[in-house]
């Protein structure tokens, strides 16, 4: 991955922004993100970001974060990138590999997450780490699959207000109408 995130592609439509905002719905609702001090921003199509607090309740007994906390970054931020490019499906990852290149001791790290190709029935992406620093810590790559669970049956899927409640109804109907 570059160094810096390319500056995020404008909306093609208000059916993407949409999609883009309710993905960020569905990652704060879902009950493992309430265990992390953590946010996604979407930042275009086939890019997303997270960016996570990391404390002492995930360091292993040497005083770092343990590995799962890696993954858990850089499959979110992986599958999330390749989840903007599918509107009606949740990706399920396939496999995912990892590669750590430092220890997080703690403090603000960045998930950057970036599709790599496939658009059909398996997509490709990776992601990065990035400590407090800028210093890269990790990365990864995952294959995700579309499956047979509609994105708008999943009571996260939906474009949150500020206070953090649904905004504008649910994101199905709104898909809909968009042809999505």
């Amino acid at each position: 991955m570059p160094p810096e995130a390319p500056a995020a592609p404008a909306a093609s439509s208000d059916g993407a922004a949409f999609h883009w905002r309710a993905l960020e719905g569905l990652y704060a609702t879902a009950p493992v993100n309430q265990l992390f001090d953590s946010r996604l921003e979407v930042l275009g199509e086939g890019q997303a970001r997270i960016l996570f607090d990391v404390g002492p309740q995930v360091f292993h007994a040497a005083g770092a974060a343990h590995g799962t906390i890696y993954f858990k970054m850089l499959d979110d931020a992986a599958f999330y990138a390749a989840n903007t490019l599918v509107t009606d499906r949740f990706l399920l990852t396939t496999s995912f590999n990892l590669h750590f290149s430092r220890p997080i001791r703690g403090g603000r790290v960045i998930a950057e997450g970036r599709w790599l190709s496939g658009r059909r029935r398996v997509l490709v992406a990776e992601a990065r780490l990035l400590d407090e620093d800028g210093e890269e810590v990790g990365r990864g790559t995952g294959t995700f699959q579309r499956s047979r669970i509609a994105l708008s049956s999943l009571p996260g899927y939906a474009v949150r207000d500020e206070a953090g409640g649904e905004a504008g109804g649910g994101a199905g109907a709104s898909l809909a109408a968009t042809g999505r």
